[in-house]
């Protein structure tokens, strides 16, 4: 079995001891410190997603999730990379934009609930205001500190070529930040759908965020693990498919699994390497 096959078997186990422990405690109604006489046991949530699936709200509310947060996403990924380039590479952007980011940064984005309702006609573009400004500050920052992060030698060779600044920026800057881009991508989706679950909770219509909350205030657990599994899922495509597209687009970059080089191909050009000349040894008291 290859190492990527044992490590699939280690993921469903894993995944399959954590549901069997769950369908333990809750068949047996375990009550020491941690209480799960209320919680639904796997079978029923399993029975109630079956049930969803059928349905054309869970359809509906699927969709209206996923096109809030792949808008919101998009944007914080244009606004971010542009916004985080331009404070890194221009001292005027960093002195204008730098101190309004700082002050904005800390503030929690569901805590912009109250501003979304006043600033936009609409609750659909307030909840799409709210992904977009929780993935914009991880891929700003990100972006930001990659781009300080470059080294000046690469900037210079361009120069020495006849470049100009446009040619630096798409040769030099913006492939050499990208794993550091993607990184803040990676973390801003994730935020992303804390924020657009939260805030369908708080003023949504539809989502999946919406049908949990009311499936909690009518005391309909299943339904409620229901949402929850269904986040869960999403959030993990959605991640899984910025961490592909990153691996496609930093193909040049070393690959490392398990500690060990992904390819044996670094330790063959060492074998294929010439050895070096020995140094002769100079007798003590013996000039050449």
């Amino acid at each position: 079995m290859s190492a990527r096959h044992r490590s699939a078997v280690r993921r469903v186990l894993s995944l399959v001891a954590a549901l069997g422990l769950w369908q333990l405690l809750t068949s047996y109604d375990v009550d020491l410190w941690l209480r799960f006489e209320q919680f639904p046991t796997v079978t029923e949530v399993a029975r109630a997603f079956g049930d969803r699936l059928g349905t054309d709200a869970y359809w509906q509310d699927l969709t209206d999730s996923l096109t809030r947060i792949l808008t919101g996403f998009a944007l914080a990924g244009v606004l971010g990379i542009s916004v985080g380039t331009a404070v890194a590479r221009s001292r005027i952007a960093s002195d204008l934009l730098g101190p309004v980011l700082e002050v904005v940064r800390p503030v929690p984005a569901i805590a912009l609930v109250p501003v979304a309702i006043l600033l936009f006609p609409t609750n659909e573009q307030g909840i799409v205001f709210i992904t977009c400004t929780a993935a914009f500050f991880p891929v700003m920052v990100s972006t930001r500190h990659a781009v300080r992060a470059l080294t000046p030698v690469w900037e210079e060779a361009v120069l020495t070529m006849g470049g100009g600044r446009w040619r630096i920026l798409g040769s030099v800057v913006l492939p050499g930040a990208l794993p550091g881009i993607l990184g803040g991508l990676s973390v801003g989706i994730g935020v992303s759908w804390i924020c657009v679950i939260s805030a369908e909770m708080i003023s949504g219509e539809y989502g999946v965020g919406y049908r949990t909350w009311q499936d909690y205030t009518v005391v309909d657990y299943p339904g409620v693990f229901v949402g929850m599994a269904t986040i869960g899922v999403l959030g993990w495509v959605t991640s899984t498919a910025v961490e592909v597209l990153g691996r496609r687009l930093t193909r040049w970059l070393p690959r490392t699994e398990g500690g060990r080089p992904a390819s044996p191909a670094r330790h063959r050009d060492r074998d294929v390497l010439p050895a070096a000349a020995p140094v002769p040894r100079v007798k003590e008291g013996v000039h050449p």
